[in-house]
């Protein structure tokens, strides 16, 4: 039996046992967290030199590169060190310090998927008013709102699960720091007291989720009556990306956290984090690249210009 007071760091989840295998996942992380760089950097790049991108829907995904950039920058590089190294250690504050910065990426990734449906039912259902409800300030306001809630609610949630009393032990059976592996370790009637704000939690989700379905019906309402093809081809390649990455990082997170004790094993919960914390931000840029034209060409219009200064 352990106090929270007396616990100076946190065991990770050991990926392999032998030597082999560790520099195996090592590679493995590094490739990963070097293609989200690759993907999610040239979006940034994209959209902040293309001026015929400075669009609300390509401001909003720049916000997205954004967020995607800083989750798995948040969680990759400690389970790499990890790996390269032989350890599974990670201090009390690094790990306070590792659930903020994940809760706050997560969370306004989650709002920005959000403000993004709002953008696309706007432009096909109320095409007339676009530019009055979607102006640059309006925008702004959204993308504002968007981190600052994101980061009221990883503070709401840190300082409460870190002032939680642990009486099981410092092992975390994951690679990271996460709320439901913290809360494993917590004393039962702390645990109480944060399954609260999970459930609080829980339900601003399940809000955005069934905004997000009722936004979904009505674009597909309005698109099935656009009398031309392409309108349709348009359309859905502007929000068929958008609804994949939402049912991806929803379902998976909530899952997650949500999913009975009695199914509950390491290597699933392992399999569940990985899906919503690291996939995601690897998948992110290359849905929304393949379906959009103009991202394309700015894209290609980016890599060129980089070649050609090489």
């Amino acid at each position: 039996m352990s106090n929270s007071s007396s616990i100076s760091h946190f065991l990770l989840l050991a990926l392999a046992d032998t030597r082999q295998l560790q520099l195996l996942h090592f590679c493995l992380l590094l490739g990963i967290s070097l293609a989200a760089l690759l993907g999610n950097g040239l979006i940034i790049s994209a959209v902040a030199c293309g001026h015929h991108l400075h669009t609300p829907m390509f401001f909003f995904l720049l916000n997205l590169a954004l967020s995607d950039l800083g989750s798995i920058c948040t969680t990759v590089p400690k389970a790499m060190h990890n790996s390269l190294w032989d350890t599974r250690n990670i201090s009390y504050t690094g790990c306070a310090a590792q659930l903020f910065f994940f809760l706050f990426f997560i969370s306004a990734e989650l709002s920005l998927l959000t403000i993004m449906c709002y953008d696309r039912y706007v432009s096909i259902c109320k095409p007339l008013h676009y530019r009055t409800l979607l102006g640059s300030r309006a925008c702004a306001h959204m993308a504002a709102a968007a981190w600052a809630s994101a980061f009221l609610y990883s503070l709401l949630h840190s300082a409460n699960t870190f002032s939680l009393p642990l009486c099981q032990g410092n092992a975390l059976g994951q690679l990271f720091c996460e709320i439901p592996q913290i809360l494993k370790l917590s004393c039962f009637k702390s645990y109480l007291r944060e399954l609260g704000v999970i459930a609080f939690s829980s339900s601003l989700a399940l809000g955005w989720f069934v905004f997000i379905v009722f936004s979904y019906v009505q674009i597909f309402r309005a698109v099935l009556r656009i009398p031309s093809e392409q309108g349709w081809h348009k359309a859905f390649s502007t929000c068929l990306p958008h609804l994949v990455v939402v049912s991806l990082f929803l379902s998976t997170g909530k899952f997650s956290h949500l999913k009975p004790p009695s199914i509950s094993c390491p290597s699933l919960d392992l399999a569940l984090s990985v899906l919503y914390s690291v996939v995601p931000p690897v998948l992110n840029p290359l849905i929304y690249s393949l379906r959009n034209q103009e991202l394309k060409s700015a894209l290609r219009k980016v890599m060129t210009l980089s070649f050609q200064r090489q």
